[in-house]
């Protein structure tokens, strides 16, 4: 209601916080059209990739408490980002050299009256310089979704299902067989029985008619904004996972829960005290505990952040379970489903389009079968359509292959390189003391500066690997 009165009173300065949060795809769809249109100024925050690519021309990006500008849409920016960020490390690469040139100097030479001239003016180029900071784009969240293995093919059926709440059914005659591996995407209207098709699936409602089939082994993983709400507000997100899990050990839990960002004593703080975010965060993390071989999602990515959202998609992609998603969040639908499924006027069907057809049949308000048509000749068949959805997956899975171990590999170098500027601090911390140039400490000093140029060596070599597998990895793309 607050959004439809923003939309209609005359303005011209619109602001809009979190519009999509808890739209459906339909009707973000008409948002994003009407706003395309809108004739003044829009300040938006969301955190919806495709809805900034369709409707902003510049971004405002905050990080580290400084506002940075940038021309184009949300994809525009995340180019220019990253090239901005590897010339950055670049810049930083090249004065961590310097500055290692520099310090090795000065510690060679303070003590030397006929060098102690030099050294105090490189002290002094040092204390001048402006630094560089590293290019960081770290991502709180490292978690992974497991899949528990089941021999069965064929993980759920539907055989002639009826359902609904009283009066008339929301569907009707549903045949669905769900086999092991499939990623479907749910489309449809709000209220045509998206989230009623999935607490059916998920045994939490039982059909009018009809009969529900499950695998010998089917564990089901279900997200939906009711189980959000079942959170214990004074407790906190290690005692929820201590009740999933009562024997296992507090640490391997809180490491888990590290995953998704609830480090020390956040993971110890009631629920009560966190965001909307926070508690979809946990709830995902609870869900994942259980290494569920079917999931099912609802609007999971309400309330959470791009990094976290993106987090989502890259731990989708890699699970090898079925899933089934109804998202309004179009970037996590294209990443993640093979096929999708349209729930509309009672029924359950293959839609045999993709989410730009999916987006003029909405924005038309016409059948299926004339969205075919205004496609130019008609769409694929929906056999042939699951068979290029299935390609599509394969080739993902390809290039998911192929990224993997450089991914990997510069997790490791970069876990190196924070390793050992810890321990160039502490020597560089240590030289700093007059107690280090004693005449006792002489043997010491000579060691230190060693290794402390064996360091520099090292972050030297570990950083010129660090810009090759970047290179690498923004070769292969996403």
């Amino acid at each position: 209601l607050n959004l439809a009165q923003a939309l209609m009173c005359r303005s011209d300065l619109l602001l809009l916080d979190e519009p999509t949060n808890h739209l459906d795809l339909d009707a973000v769809l008409w948002l994003e059209d009407w706003l395309e249109h809108y004739p003044g100024t829009l300040l938006l925050v969301t955190h919806d990739r495709d809805f900034l690519d369709a409707v902003v021309t510049e971004i405002a990006h905050l990080d580290q408490r400084k506002l940075r500008h940038y021309t184009g849409n949300y994809a525009q920016f995340e180019r220019e980002r990253a090239q901005t960020l590897a010339l950055q490390q670049s810049a930083y690469v090249k004065q961590q050299r310097q500055i290692a040139h520099l310090r090795s100097y000065i510690d060679r030479f303070r003590a030397k009256a006929t060098k102690a001239k030099q050294a105090q003016s490189r002290i002094k180029t040092l204390e001048r310089m402006e630094m560089i900071a590293a290019a960081h784009v770290d991502s709180p969240f490292s978690f992974e979704l497991k899949a528990h293995p089941t021999a069965a093919r064929q993980l759920l059926k539907l055989e002639h299902v009826s359902l609904g709440y009283g009066g008339a059914p929301v569907l009707e005659n549903v045949d669905w067989a769900i086999l092991a591996g499939e990623r479907i995407g749910l489309l449809g209207p709000n209220g045509a029985g998206k989230s009623t098709l999935l607490r059916a699936i998920a045994d939490e409602l039982t059909p009018r008619s009809g009969s529900r089939l499950a695998a010998n082994g089917l564990r089901i993983g279900y997200f939906a904004q009711h189980q959000v709400e079942q959170l214990r507000l004074d407790e906190s997100a290690m005692w929820h996972m201590q009740r999933l899990e009562p024997a296992t050990r507090d640490q391997v839990l809180r490491d888990f829960l590290g995953s998704f960002d609830f480090r020390g004593e956040r993971a110890s703080s009631p629920v009560r005290d966190f965001s909307g975010g926070e508690k979809a965060r946990l709830t995902l993390a609870l869900l994942a505990r259980q290494k569920p071989n079917l999931l099912l999602l609802d609007e999971p990515t309400n309330h959470l952040d791009i990094d976290m959202r993106e987090a989502l998609t890259e731990a989708l992609q890699d699970y090898t379970g079925a899933l089934i998603v109804v998202a309004h969040d179009r970037h996590l639908l294209r990443a993640t489903a093979d096929e999708l499924w349209l729930v509309a006027e009672g029924s359950v069907s293959l839609f045999d389009g993709d989410l730009d057809d999916y987006r003029r049949w909405v924005l038309t308000g016409r059948t299926q079968g004339e969205a075919s048509v205004a496609r130019g000749g008609g769409a694929p068949p929906a056999a042939d359509r699951r068979t290029q959805k299935r390609a599509e997956a394969t080739a993902r899975q390809q290039v998911y292959a192929l990224r993997k171990p450089l991914a990997d590999k510069l997790a490791r170098i970069e876990k190196e390189m924070q390793a050992i500027g810890a321990e160039r601090q502490t020597i560089e911390a240590w030289l700093t003391k007059p107690d280090a140039y004693g005449k006792e400490g002489k043997h010491a000093l000579r060691d230190t500066i060693a290794r402390q140029g064996d360091l520099t060596w090292q972050l030297a070599r570990l950083e010129a690997e660090w810009l090759e597998v970047s290179e690498a990895l923004e070769k292969i793309g996403s």
